[in-house]
């Protein structure tokens, strides 16, 4: 018979420290106001006070009752208080915890640019002095807003120069409202919306952002839901609906963009992080990358796609033969005239859409995907055994999922059980007890140390993660 282990059995049962990569913390917002008054004045303080949620006019039911109650109050307590969260860690068989914002969920898409920027910056204030003493187990990334590669250079510098922060995480689209609309009825424009990523088709040139990064050793942390992104991805009564693969399809828009943007291509030792969407997307995405690139390499599609080369004779040939008096050679000659799925297109048109990767074999696709992609998993999440089947990601890859407990929000019941629900995995063989180590400790160790090898310098597993780096140096 199986024994079932605690989080604190299972901690001791492995020969590896437990990385927590996705914890949370539930700001006061009373003590932000503060901050915000603080750093912005009394007026500037008011108008955040009574600013609207950046969704209200986008018909999207938003989060309720989303904090642990009842029974496991204690755990609402934890993520508003570092000090009491570093306390229970034992419990929750966690080492260390690498902590995300909740506030900044919302603040990241506030379109008024004094208040979002006002905004970030108290926030990171915040909670750079409530985790100021918990150093040794817990870790907080700044928030960083991204309506401009201007604004988010003066916040990462502030964060990390400043204040002392060694993770950060980005606004990863901008959502503004429809430019004609705006220009003709801005009162009207709060009802409208239109996306643009941070990448591909982006509105500014966000390399220098993604310089900054490489220049203060910050992975990029992504931790955007699409809930009020979309009409299609939204419901204005169904807050579950709205929540159902919300963070992985913000997770997969953001990484598509990325990628065919060649952000990992021109930044080759850049970390990303996707946080609480799962890697069943990112293996989907994996795969699906190189049919793409099979069937639309400019090499491919010039040989076998081009209308120029297209047989009209034989065309014509098989219209008299099986036309039957109603399809002839003219019609479906003129398809290639007037259809852009089989005819010519505009001079402007870019052939090669993956040209900006650089891809010149299948190989480049592994490498520019699997190396800096590091994908925050929910420990009951039953997807995650994806990331490590070798047997259905091209070239036998392991995607680098890693382990975010989402302890402080609403799905997780109990903090002590993320740890032995993640273990699970192994028990029921869909994970290695290596595969384990990985989820848990590796990839989220290497998510930061591979641009700052001193990421956990002056925690609880220094010492431990030093011999890890020291292994795989050798290694190397």
């Amino acid at each position: 018979m199986a024994i079932k282990l605690d989080a604190a059995g299972v901690n001791a049962k492995v020969d590896h420290p437990i990385v927590d990569g996705d914890a949370h913390v539930l700001e006061a917002r009373l003590t932000l106001l503060d901050y915000v008054k603080k750093i912005a004045g009394p007026e500037i303080a008011l108008k955040f006070e009574n600013m609207e949620h950046p969704w209200k006019y986008q018909d999207v039911q938003p989060i309720f009752w989303g904090m642990p109650s009842g029974a496991h109050s204690i755990d609402r307590a934890t993520a508003m208080l570092p000090k009491l969260f570093k306390e229970r860690l034992d419990e929750a068989g966690i080492d260390v915890g690498i902590v995300y914002s909740t506030a900044c969920l919302p603040l990241m898409h506030v379109r008024d640019d004094e208040l979002r920027q006002v905004g970030h910056r108290a926030l990171n204030h915040l909670l750079a002095d409530i985790f100021n003493e918990v150093g040794d187990r817990l870790i907080p990334n700044a928030v960083i807003p991204m309506f401009s590669p201007e604004e988010a250079i003066a916040e990462l510098d502030h964060a990390v120069n400043e204040l002392g922060f060694k993770a950060a995480v980005f606004g990863t689209e901008v959502r503004l409202p429809i430019p004609e609309v705006a220009a003709k009825d801005p009162d009207l424009a709060k009802y409208t919306q239109r996306i643009y990523p941070v990448a591909l088709d982006a509105l500014h040139d966000y390399d220098p952002v993604w310089q900054r990064c490489m220049d203060l050793k910050i992975p990029v942390g992504a931790h955007t839901a699409c809930r009020g992104g979309g009409a299609r991805h939204s419901s204005p009564s169904n807050f579950v609906f709205n929540h159902l693969g919300g963070f992985a399809t913000a997770g997969n828009y953001f990484c598509r963009s990325i990628f065919m943007d060649g952000v990992t291509r021109r930044f080759p030792d850049l970390n990303f992080a996707f946080l609480e969407g799962g890697v069943g997307w990112a293996a989907q995405l994996y795969n699906d990358l190189f049919e793409h690139w099979e069937k639309r390499n400019y090499d491919f599609m010039v040989e076998n796609l081009d209308p120029a080369k297209l047989d009209e004779d034989l065309i014509r040939e098989m219209a008299d033969k099986y036309g039957g008096g109603i399809l002839n050679g003219d019609a479906l000659l003129d398809e290639r005239k007037r259809s852009t799925m089989g005819g010519f297109v505009s001079s402007d048109v870019e052939l090669d859409e993956f040209r900006r990767c650089e891809i010149t074999k299948k190989e480049d696709i592994r490498d520019l995907f699997v190396d800096p992609f590091y994908f925050g998993c929910e420990a009951d999440d039953a997807m995650n055994a994806v990331a490590f089947n070798t047997k259905i990601n091209h070239f036998g890859a392991k995607l680098k999922a890693f382990f975010g407990s989402d302890i402080g929000h609403w799905d997780v019941e109990d903090m002590r059980h993320c740890v032995p629900d993640a273990y699970k995995n192994v028990a029921k063989g869909l994970f290695t007890e290596d595969d384990f180590r990985d989820f848990m400790y590796t990839n989220p160790v290497e998510l930061y140390t591979r641009q700052n090898p001193d990421f956990f310098k002056g925690t609880v597993i220094e010492d431990e993660v030093s011999k890890t780096l020291s292994g795989t140096a050798k290694a190397a």
